[in-house]
């Protein structure tokens, strides 16, 4: 692989792992930070090193995100929850940039009048809790899909990490 290409792929997984993070703390660090290989970044060391063996294995940014994104939902599960949704920007090498959004979606049965009652009158409570407030997730369907359009490496193997990271525990 190129020098330039590997940075080009290093630096779109940064993109896509900044973009994957929905909730994250902001730190501050003591001294700037610079690589000539490329980093990944995540709220998490335990998910950035995921993705950074998965680029070592061969694997390209997409790989490295959504292996990030599935370890952050074991790691830091605010981060990069399941339950949820959330959005990726991609800059392929041919200079074409695609956005996936796989936000929460309403259920099949939503309907128009789901938060009306018997006079029509809109319930705020139907929107705000029970079984009519949640959205179905997208998170989980997202990654997937980026990972099979745009991805080179097996979806077991990008998962795995995530898995054994569930498994095995972590130290804190």
């Amino acid at each position: 692989m190129h020098r330039k290409e590997l940075i080009k792929k290093l630096f779109i997984t940064l993109t896509l792992i900044i973009s994957l993070i929905l909730q994250f703390s902001c730190t501050k660090s003591p001294q700037p930070v610079s690589s000539n290989n490329g980093m990944v970044v995540s709220t998490s060391s335990f998910a950035s090193k995921v993705g950074v063996d998965i680029l070592k294995k061969g694997g390209n940014a997409i790989d490295a995100a959504v292996a990030v994104g599935f370890a952050l939902a074991v790691t830091y599960p605010s981060a990069g929850n399941l339950g949820g949704g959330g959005f990726m920007v991609i800059h392929l090498s041919d200079g074409k940039n695609i956005a996936l959004d796989f936000r929460e979606k309403a259920p099949l049965s939503a309907n128009k009048d789901m938060y009306l009652n018997e006079a029509g009158e809109f319930v705020p409570e139907l929107s705000q809790e029970g079984t009519t407030s949640a959205g179905v997730p997208g998170s989980v369907a997202g990654l997937i899909y980026a990972l099979g359009k745009h991805g080179t490496l097996p979806l077991a193997e990008v998962i795995q990490p995530a898995i054994d990271l569930a498994k095995n525990g972590w130290n804190l």
